[in-house]
């Protein structure tokens, strides 16, 4: 089986952390599952533990720690090329040079009014269309 190459925007790991009965968390669950390959670059790891521990989420610290040792073991990391800007938001950059080095099939995002809806071969896709297109059973 071909694995399924995919790069995940923060705010999808952060609501995956949030929410256990929500969508991203599945999102979260397939990208840790074969056949999928999840890829992460040092910086996207860097904002996923900043971002988790923001105060306002409340993400008690053993649940936080837990959550990043597991993608930390089930991510691939790479390290991507700079590009020119290609989001509307620079901060968001870094996710397409993730994808763009992985050769990502799909980036998962929360925000994709920030994102072209596809760069190179990666679809640019939120987490419901997502789930719709490669596990139709698990939703609804």
């Amino acid at each position: 089986m071909i694995p399924l190459r995919l790069v995940l925007d923060t705010n999808v790991v952060v609501s995956a952390a949030l929410k256990p009965e929500g969508l991203q968390r599945t999102v979260v669950l397939l990208a840790m599952t074969k056949p999928a390959r999840w890829y992460v670059s040092e910086p996207i790891l860097a904002e996923y533990t900043t971002v988790l521990a923001r105060p306002e989420f409340k993400i008690r610290r053993n649940l936080r720690q837990q959550f990043l040792q597991l993608i930390k073991n089930h991510a691939h990391l790479v390290t991507p090329s700079r590009l020119g800007q290609v989001t509307s938001d620079p901060d968001d950059n870094m996710f397409i040079e993730c994808a763009d080095r992985a050769r990502a099939d799909y980036l998962v995002t929360g925000n994709q009014r920030h994102f072209p809806k596809f760069w190179k071969n990666t679809k640019i896709i939120g987490s419901s269309e997502f789930l719709s297109v490669i596990a139709p059973h698990l939703i609804g």
